[in-house]
């Protein structure tokens, strides 16, 4: 599928890295570490990014080491993302399907080796498949989204080819293996697990240091060469702490500075380049249908008493964030347009509506009741994205209305360990919305048989309409689905929609080129240069 996403304030990317081979499939060479030669000083780049997760690479435990993995150069996979979202091979050479949608045999791409140097076979890749939905069970990446578990998997190894079969007709299977969830990896080799995946990337863990970073190494399997011998990857949680240290030279490039003033100075400043891409993400709160938001007017209410625009052009988020109503970006082409938000700002009707149902403060401590208990909603946020800069502005917007909020920040780890166990009433977080190049995994947060539904979230019409959507293969009845799924959570009032993030790559003028995708997928590639 196409999308409207456009790039601003273009030049260059991510950073790289760098891998050292465990040798696990013959001698170690002693060429020099990116398979070519190189100049006898060895190149470092310095790359400092957030601590997302506490460690950990296992694409198929956990979605956002999955994340991690790729990210960071060491894990590809059979199909990836432009910067339309369009897919194209990567470990693959080309696709057939059948008539039916529910053969998919796919050409592998030739002299692939994983970083361990052993040859990327038919076998290989089938293992790791294979792999993915044994281990997502005891997980909670979800593979099942991507890939039906009962899938037949056959490799063969002599013309280079997987077959995939499934009982589910798939609208674009390529699409799904393109999630970091599928990547490819070593999985016969690998004993680490949580911070020593073997992959195909340009960049292989050298060190795990819990809390800093990692240590990576350049591939010198790798097919093509690796600009970099190495990459220290740096945890900076703090948005400033990365400008400072681009200021000081303790790195070369950082991802997402979310201080407006200081992403303002670096695009001002002609020693460093601004690489940002717009469209493809979505900050939002999920409400827990399961506890006092459960009640719909209540939510009404809510939404009716934050004003998104202000809090999206305000001096602490200006310009990196869009307002919006619905779960998916105004950028897509999901018919944002033909949307209707009846729950724009007006705190006075949102007064109205609560004191009408009876929600009303009765012992005069500024809290309004529901059963005769305060209105204290658990709001759980973590620093990244500015998604507590928001959690802070609905508090604040909340108490106005007579809404009590309890806020509780702590890591992404925590942010998510309450999400699936349900501990929150509010669960702020930023997610990709097209994480297969389309919308039907993200939609399926809300689709009550879903293992994704971590909100309670059930609607017998959403639920009926997603399942047809499912179902249809036809690219412009799929949009029309789509569109009508997201007015159905808007007239719910089911989501609270932070905005649409713009994401970014900042470097200084040691790196010669990086650019940051739409797909936020590709942070550590071969592109990522030195300055001449």
């Amino acid at each position: 599928m196409k999308t409207k996403v456009k790039h601003a304030v273009a030049i260059g990317l991510v950073a790289v890295a760098v891998i050292n081979s465990f040798a696990a499939c013959g001698k170690k060479d002693t060429i020099s570490s990116s398979g070519v030669s190189v100049a006898s000083s060895r190149k470092t780049l310095k790359f400092g990014c957030q601590m997302y997760s506490a460690g950990g690479l296992d694409p198929a435990l956990r979605p956002d080491w999955a994340w991690n993995s790729m990210r960071y150069g060491i894990t590809e996979s059979l199909f990836k993302f432009d910067d339309e979202m369009n897919v194209q091979p990567w470990l693959a050479e080309s696709c057939k399907v059948s008539k039916d949608h529910r053969t998919w045999t796919i050409q592998l791409k030739k002299d692939i080796k994983f970083s361990d140097g052993c040859d990327m076979t038919a076998t290989k890749v089938k293992e790791s498949l294979d792999r993915v939905k044994e281990a997502g069970p005891d997980g909670s990446a979800s593979p099942e989204n991507y890939l039906e578990y009962d899938a037949e998997i056959l490799a063969d190894d002599e013309a280079n080819t997987i077959t995939i079969k499934t009982k589910t007709a798939y609208a674009d299977l390529t699409g799904n293996l393109a999630n970091p969830v599928m990547a490819i990896v070593d999985a016969a080799h690998i004993k680490d697990w949580n911070n020593g995946v073997i992959g195909t990337g340009p960049y292989a863990v050298e060190k795990f240091k819990e809390q800093v970073g990692y240590d990576l190494s350049a591939n010198k399997h790798y097919y093509k060469e690796v600009p970099y011998d190495k990459v220290e990857l740096l945890y900076m949680d703090d948005a400033s702490a990365k400008t400072m240290a681009l200021q000081s030279g303790q790195v070369d490039l950082v991802e997402n500075i979310t201080n407006v003033a200081d992403i303002q100075k670096m695009k001002d400043d002609k020693n460093y380049t601004v690489d940002i891409a717009t469209g493809v993400r979505c900050g939002f709160s999920w409400m827990n249908a399961k506890g006092v938001l459960g009640n719909k007017t209540l939510r009404k209410a809510i939404l009716m008493a934050i004003d998104q625009e202000s809090i999206c052009k305000s001096n602490t988020i200006g310009g990196l964030y869009t307002a919006g109503c619905s779960v998916l970006p105004s950028s897509l082409d999901y018919g944002y347009d033909k949307l209707k938000n009846p729950y724009t700002y007006n705190p006075d009707k949102a007064k109205k509506l609560l004191d009408e149902a009876g929600i009303k403060d009765t012992d005069g401590n500024g809290i309004r009741e529901i059963d005769g208990k305060d209105i204290n909603l658990r709001y759980v946020s973590y620093d990244a994205r500015l998604l507590n800069d928001f959690s802070d502005a609905h508090t604040q917007y909340l108490k106005e209305i007579g809404i009590g909020v309890t806020a509780e920040y702590g890591s992404s780890d925590d942010q998510w360990s309450k999400l699936a166990a349900g501990e929150y009433d509010f669960n702020n977080n930023n997610w990709m919305t097209v994480p297969t190049g389309d919308a039907e995994t993200y939609m399926s947060n809300w689709y009550s048989k879903s293992t994704a539904n971590f909100c309670g979230y059930k609607n017998e019409k959403y639920d009926a309409l997603y399942e047809a959507y499912l179902g249809e293969k036809d690219k412009d009845k799929r949009k029309d689905y789509v569109t009508k799924l997201q007015q159905i959570l808007i007239d719910d009032a089911a989501v609270l929609v932070d905005g649409y993030y713009n994401s970014s790559m900042i470097y200084s003028k040691n790196v010669g080129y990086a650019h940051i995708s739409a797909a936020d997928y590709y942070w550590l590639t071969a592109d990522i240069v030195p300055a001449e």
